[in-house]
């Protein structure tokens, strides 16, 4: 079964029984804590790490969740742990964190440019993607100072790239193609 199956199923079953038990929101929070906990380096290694057996791995994830935590979230986690499917813990709770977006009419929406943008274009850019999408919106920016200007922006699955890096490539492309010798 490839990765993103197993994400998906994991999280469809944890989100169906969150539903049910009327704790969505809180084991979304649940989800939100335990993706940042997976950025730490620390964490990455210690969800790969083959040595360290899956006891030892619930032991531990029940001591830094403990009583922080939904129980369906510690029951997730024991049997994702028990199933040697640790390591994909971060992309389970990402598809969770979408799915529950999806469920509360929310699209998620990255704006990334060079600088920070401030916020009646963020208002603006908030509004036009509600209005186009019929949906909420929640932005997300990200600054990239090798964008050098303009903007990239991705809602959900649709993709505008209007950075200046992205027309310098094109232009360098289009001269690279051409025959300059010729005349």
């Amino acid at each position: 079964m490839n990765e993103s199956k197993i994400s998906v199923r994991y999280s469809r079953a944890l989100f169906q029984s969150a539903l049910e038990k009327r704790v969505l929101d809180k084991v979304n929070q649940d989800m939100i804590f335990i993706s940042e906990i997976c950025k730490i380096p620390e964490a990455k290694e210690f969800l790969h790490s083959p040595v360290i057996v899956p006891s030892k791995k619930k032991t531990i994830f029940h001591r830094i969740l403990g009583d922080n935590v939904e129980k369906i979230t510690l029951s997730l986690i024991d049997l994702v742990v028990t199933n040697g499917r640790e390591t994909h813990i971060p992309a389970i709770a990402r598809v969770f964190i979408h799915e529950t977006l999806k469920h509360k009419g929310i699209t998620e929406s990255i704006l990334t440019t060079a600088v920070k943008t401030d916020a009646k274009v963020r208002k603006q850019i908030t509004d036009l993607i509600s209005s186009v999408f019929e949906t909420k919106v929640e932005l997300e920016e990200k600054i990239d100072p090798e964008i050098i200007g303009g903007f990239i922006l991705r809602v959900d699955d649709n993709y505008i790239d209007a950075s200046i890096r992205s027309k310098l490539r094109k232009i360098k492309k289009e001269l690279m193609g051409s025959d300059l010798t010729s005349g």
